[in-house]
């Protein structure tokens, strides 16, 4: 398919676009989070999942950088909320998480699941994760 013959088929009238989405899977970084002393004192290992939906139109249509989401800089800003201070709860983290992502007017909802697969449970298990999500309203 040619330059222009992508131009018509998206500004065709038949068709309708749909949500456009950004995700960032399986984000990495050491933290100090747990109600536990010794994840305190030792840390563990965190992962991050965002999903974000975000009208990326005019980056498609500019190809620059400035016009979406930077993904690269909004993995900068998680990674600093979980190598951040100590909090007791994952649901905090996951929540400091989300309200920062959302801090970007151009988002327009998040998913962001954190996963502690090191979690201090006794017996076999996969994975721990909470999951939390944000919408901005729409003007009133």
């Amino acid at each position: 398919m040619t330059g222009s013959e992508v131009f018509v088929a998206q500004s065709d009238p038949m068709i309708e676009r749909g949500v456009d989405q950004i995700q960032l899977r399986g984000l990495r970084a050491f933290g100090h989070h747990g109600c536990f002393e010794h994840e305190r004192r030792d840390g563990q290992e965190f992962v991050v999942d965002l999903n974000l939906w975000v009208d990326f139109a005019a980056a498609a249509a500019s190809d620059d950088l400035a016009t979406t989401v930077d993904y690269g800089a909004l993995a900068e800003r998680v990674v600093a909320i979980i190598q951040g201070p100590p909090r007791n709860l994952i649901e905090k983290v996951v929540s400091e998480i989300a309200d920062e992502v959302m801090t970007d007017p151009r988002i327009e909802f998040v998913e962001v699941v954190l996963h502690k697969p090191h979690a201090p449970i006794p017996h076999p298990f996969d994975d721990v994760r909470v999951v939390t999500t944000r919408q901005r309203r729409e003007a009133e």
